[in-house]
């Protein structure tokens, strides 16, 4: 009896843990259209603008929702972040993420953006530049971005369902820092925001 009680706990959980990965990623998808459509914080050129109804997404997945185990990297020192131009952004690795997709295991560093840690409102800002074998086909070629706010915990849970591509995928005129090599994920990530059918 405790063991049927302990099974049908567990599929619960599960059940809940897909449901919010998806309304997660459905409420972002269409905050991002929102702001893409938006002359002030859209990143598209305005002749792009013009013709904009929508960005194209992958099928939402669950299993691209993972919980990850976060090691610490607290005396990790800062550095230079290649970007798309000659700009180099000031970075330091906040820490490295463990997690499991489809029973292999994974792992990317995660960062902080020492610029804005100044700033009111993004002290617990984390940023993960990532590539996987998706990218040139399905996704961005020069990878793609998630955000997240750190959590006073051990793990972080992180939603490839909201990965989005740099803005300098849509415009020329930014400048995007570049995923480091050690952030290369070797399994397709579909999930997300689909390549632009225009690279810049």
């Amino acid at each position: 009896m405790l063991r049927g009680t302990l099974l049908l706990f567990l599929l619960l959980n599960l059940t809940a843990y897909a449901q919010n990965t998806r309304i997660e990623a459905e409420d972002w998808q269409a905050e991002m259209n929102m702001d893409f459509a938006d002359s002030a914080s859209s990143p598209l050129k305005p002749s792009d603008r013009k013709e904009f109804t929508g960005l194209p997404f992958f099928p939402i997945n669950e299993k691209f929702g993972v919980w990850a185990q976060l090691e610490l990297t607290p005396e990790s020192k800062p550095f230079k972040m290649k970007t798309s131009t000659d700009r180099l952004a000031d970075y330091r690795q906040y820490a490295m993420a463990s997690f499991t997709i489809d029973e292999d295991t994974f792992s990317l560093a995660v960062y902080q953006n020492l610029r804005l840690l100044k700033r009111p409102g993004y002290e617990d800002y984390l940023f993960i530049p990532f590539m996987d074998a998706s990218n040139g086909s399905k996704s961005y070629s020069g990878g793609r971005y998630i955000e997240i706010h750190s959590v006073a915990t051990d793990s972080l849970f992180i939603n490839f369902n909201k990965a989005y591509n740099p803005y300098c995928a849509y415009n020329d005129r930014y400048s995007c820092p570049v995923p480091p090599s050690e952030n290369y994920l070797d399994i397709a990530i579909e999930a997300g925001v689909l390549k632009p059918k225009k690279e810049h």
